[in-house]
């Protein structure tokens, strides 16, 4: 008896039922419907009752091995808290697993909470855009053939320098494209600048997009021209795309104090990634600080064979603490986890973070699509990759010490417990 009052307290659905009007609608609207409503790509709206009844089944399942909402870390190392976390707590997946058991009840329609709206503004994770630039003309690529690698190139309309605040790529047809990095070419980069330009964002099946901390920006140039890397892929039949990028700024004559720059951490060399048939295996890459450093995202990159990746920092008195690990990776969603601002980690120069990635090359590995061959380094889906971006902002000494006294009154540990 006094086990089922502490479910009772912590999972109240487990005493008194839950129907989807009082217990599921609010779950589905704060973390579900930005995605799942009319006009999205997802395969069905969970809106209305009528919409969510007959994918009840699918729901439970998604949601019980925590597939869905799409939050791949493991929640009991590292950082706990983060501004764009849109995982289910405990007591959430159970009222929707009640739910389900129970036949999925709708409950009474005056329970339900006022609806959300969606509007084009919608389609962006990071709300609405000051400003839209998009390729200067469509892609089509052919229906059958191997893989496709190119450029593409737009024009921004800036009568003015503007400090980025957050900035999001799209493609038009996701079904042919595998990913894009973005480049700025600016019109008076300095002496050693690549003609090629510097890396701005990417495009990776299911990013949210850049969101940057307070008083942390990114520096867009008047006259600049984006470059887009792209690589398609052919679905058999002729496709065209597009891709577009959104920008929010910071208010005009605005400068943000901190710079954010966007670093990758890899194996090297890179062709030295190796997954024999019918392996796991881990491989390790390694980055030092060479200056003082405060981590404000972070994101893993494989493909399908990606199982988990973990970040650590290696200290200077040699003890070492998990950043982020996840360990359920999803090659359909490259999430950029962006790390709460009392909590984003702040590491003196010196540090080394240390990249551990992990490849499931067998048959339990379910988006497996070849268990018996081997795999290596390369930009195909049935090819590898392992590295994390990290989202890095540089400190001076005042700085970085300003920052550590900024939160001891807080009294905050890195998991925020």
């Amino acid at each position: 008896m006094k086990l089922f009052r502490l479910l009772v307290l912590v999972f109240p659905a487990l005493a008194f039922g839950a129907d989807f009007s009082k217990d599921v609608a609010p779950i589905f609207e704060r973390a579900c419907q930005s995605c799942h409503h009319a006009g999205t790509s997802t395969p069905m709206s969970l809106v209305t009752y009528n919409d969510a009844r007959p994918w009840a089944k699918s729901i439970k399942e998604r949601v019980a091995l925590r597939d869905m909402p799409p939050w791949h870390l493991d929640k009991t190392v590292g950082i706990r808290h983060y501004k764009n976390d849109r995982s289910l707590t405990d007591a959430e997946i159970a009222t929707i697993v009640k739910w389900v058991d129970a036949g999925a009840p709708e409950g009474n329609k005056a329970d339900l909470p006022a609806p959300l709206t969606f509007t084009a503004d919608n389609v962006w994770y990071i709300g609405k855009p000051d400003l839209l630039a998009r390729t200067d003309k469509d892609f089509k690529m052919y229906a059958k053939g191997p893989d496709w690698w190119i450029d593409q190139y737009g024009d921004i309309a800036l009568t003015e320098d503007r400090w980025i605040k957050a900035m999001e790529v799209k493609p038009s047809n996701p079904k042919v494209v595998h990913h894009a990095v973005l480049y700025a070419i600016e019109p008076d980069a300095p002496a050693g600048t690549p003609e090629t330009g510097i890396q701005l964002t990417e495009f990776a099946v299911g990013k949210y997009g850049d969101i940057f901390n307070e008083n942390t920006g990114r520096l867009l140039k008047k006259g600049t021209r984006l470059r887009y890397d792209m690589h398609y892929f052919a679905i058999g039949s002729e496709q065209s795309n597009y891709m577009t990028v959104a920008f929010q700024f910071y208010p005009k004559g605005v400068v943000p104090k901190y710079q954010v720059r966007s670093i990758p951490i890899r194996n090297f060399p890179n062709d030295e990634l190796e997954i024999p048939p019918n392996s796991v295996v881990r491989t390790d890459g390694y980055y030092r600080l060479t200056r003082n450093a405060r981590i404000d995202a972070f994101q893993p990159h494989m493909h399908m064979r990606g199982k988990g990746m973990t970040l650590e920092a290696i200290k200077l008195d040699n003890t070492t603490e998990i950043l982020s690990s996840v360990d359920h990776f999803d090659f359909n969603w490259h999430i950029n986890y962006i790390y709460a601002d009392d909590v984003s980690p702040l590491l003196p120069a010196g540090t080394v973070l240390h990249m551990i990635g992990v490849h499931d090359n067998t048959a339990a590995n379910k988006r497996n699509p070849d268990p018996s061959a081997w795999v290596g380094f390369g930009e195909r889906s049935v090819d590898d990759m392992v590295q994390v971006w990290i989202n890095v902002v540089y400190l001076d000494d005042a700085e970085f010490k300003q920052a550590l006294e900024a939160r001891k009154p807080k009294l905050v540990t890195r998991s925020g417990i």
